[in-house]
This record gives structure tokens, C-alpha cells and sequence, in this order.
């Protein structure tokens, strides 16, 4: 089996799951409504993205074994909604609407980053420099985390803030430290890494830095 057969499944299912949760515990809050649609339809997104423009390292062959061990992992990204439900959550309509900004935001730079990526080295390899890469090298993290954050503000629980920092010092921070090792093999690379942050965008840069840079 390959990697993402895990992970697409789990994508696939978190919508069912999240309104099991809502039949289940009666619950039918706004609150609840709101988690249902960003969430859900964050995983019908990802099923679309992997159909038009598949990430690469989630083709990799893996044994069956550790695709179940992946789900599972997988599965603690479903805490957020069991505690919102279960415990009828009704957070403040100003954090629902922070929410689903922050939501928003991490959206398009998740999708819109991997298009840009997908597409961009399709036709060339190297750096990639601009649009999306422009102050940020990996803006499609960004946008992962700034995602499971709004699931994380509406739950209104400490422990899926420990499950998304876990999951970004144990997986996304070694990734991205790997793949500034692997750009760096570029001449471009160092002026690159001087006007971009590795996570955050750099807004404010030297005149004397030029364009040019990042992969993925």
C-alpha cells in the first residue's frame, strides 16, 4: 500500500466521524455545525488535491502495518471534534468567526502553495521563488497548522493545542529543516534564505537581496 491510502482515508472518513459525533451526543450547535463544515470539507479538499495534483512523498510504498499505525496517528486530529461535541462547546460567536478566518487563510496557502509547487516543477525543476515562496519557504506548513489551529480555538480545549504542537515539532519541523538541507545543494539558495522565513513570511527584507528561489 502506499502512504497516502492511510491518509486519504482518514481524510474521507473525518466527515462521517464528525457528524456520527453530532447524531450520537444530539448535538446540532452552531458551534458544532461550523466544526462539521471547515473540517469536513477540509478533508473532501485534500481527496480533490490528490486527485489533480498529488504530493509526490505520499506515493511511497509502505508496508500495511504502518499505514494502520499512520491512521491512528491520524486519528488524534479527531480529539478536536470529540471534545467539542461530546462536551457541547459553545464558544463565543468573535472566536467562530476568528475561526473560520484563521481557517481560511490556512486554506489557501495549503492548497494554493501545493498547486503552485505541483505545477511549477512539472515543468521545471529548481528553486521557487515567487508567489506563495516569495517570503515564506514553506507556506503549505504554514497553512497546515494555521488549519488545525481554528479546529483547535473552536474545541476550546488544551490537549488538541498539544496534539498540533506535537505534531509540528515531531513531523513538520524535521521536514522542514530536511528540506532546507536539500535546497541548499542551490547557488540561489543562500540570498533565497535571507529574504524568506523557514515558516513565517519575512516582511521585512534588505534592498539588497534579489529574487530567486524554493522546492518543495
Amino acid at each position: 500500500m502506499k502512504i497516502k491510502h492511510s491518509i486519504n482515508t482518514h481524510k474521507l472518513l473525518t466527515f462521517a466521524f464528525v457528524l456520527g459525533l453530532m447524531v450520537f451526543y444530539d448535538n446540532f450547535t452552531i458551534a458544532a455545525w461550523v466544526y462539521l463544515a471547515l473540517h469536513g470539507t477540509y478533508g473532501i479538499m485534500w481527496l480533490l488535491k490528490d486527485s489533480l495534483y498529488p504530493d509526490k512523498q505520499w506515493e511511497a510504498e509502505t508496508s500495511i502495518p504502518m499505514g494502520i499505525f499512520n491512521f491512528i496517528m491520524l486519528g488524534l486530529y479527531w480529539v478536536a471534534p470529540f471534545l467539542l461535541i461530546s462536551n457541547y462547546v459553545e464558544p463565543p460567536f468573535a472566536l467562530i468567526a476568528a475561526a473560520i478566518a484563521i481557517n481560511i487563510t490556512g486554506t489557501v496557502l495549503h492548497y494554493g502553495s501545493d498547486a503552485q509547487k505541483y505545477f511549477t516543477l512539472k515543468h521545471r525543476s529548481g528553486l521557487i521563488t515567487e508567489g506563495f515562496f516569495s517570503r515564506s519557504r514553506n507556506p503549505n506548513y504554514l497553512g497546515e497548522i494555521l488549519i488545525y489551529l481554528s479546529f483547535a480555538l473552536l474545541a476550546q480545549h488544551w490537549l488538541p493545542f498539544v496534539i498540533l504542537g506535537f505534531v509540528v515539532a515531531t513531523t513538520l519541523v524535521p521536514n522542514m529543516l530536511k528540506k532546507d538541507k536539500s535546497l541548499s545543494r542551490y547557488s540561489e539558495f543562500a540570498a533565497y534564505k535571507e529574504r524568506s522565513g523557514i515558516l513565517l513570511p519575512k516582511i521585512f527584507i534588505s534592498h539588497s537581496t534579489s529574487s530567486a528561489t524554493a522546492d518543495s
